[in-house]
C-alpha cells in the first residue's frame, strides 16, 4: 500500500517521473528493510504487485535515482527472491 502512489508512473498512465508522495513511500520502504528476512518478503510483495499490473521496466529501474535512494531489493520481477542479499 506504501508504493500506491507509484502506480501511474509505473504503469507510464503518469508523468515521466514519480510524484513525491510516490517517492515518500519508497523512501519509507528503504528506511523499513532493515534485515534480510524483511528485504526478502518485500522482494517477494514487490513481484506479486508487478505481477497484477503492467510495469513500464524502464520506470521501475529508474525510479531509485528520481526519489534518490538506493533500494534494498532488485527491481526485476523476475529475481529470486531467496537470493536477496544478507543484511
Amino acid at each position: 500500500m506504501t508504493l500506491m502512489p507509484c502506480e501511474p508512473y509505473l504503469v507510464g498512465s503518469g508523468p515521466g517521473t514519480p510524484a513525491v508522495p510516490c517517492c515518500a513511500g519508497v523512501q519509507t520502504l528503504v528506511s523499513e528493510a532493515s534485515s534480510t528476512e524483511i528485504r526478502r518478503s518485500l522482494c517477494e510483495c514487490l513481484k506479486k504487485a508487478a505481477a497484477g499490473m503492467k510495469i513500464d521496466p524502464g520506470r521501475l529501474k529508474a525510479m531509485p535515482d528520481y526519489c534518490k535512494v538506493s533500494m534494498p531489493v532488485p527491481l526485476d520481477p523476475a529475481v529470486d527472491c531467496s537470493k536477496v542479499p544478507l543484511f
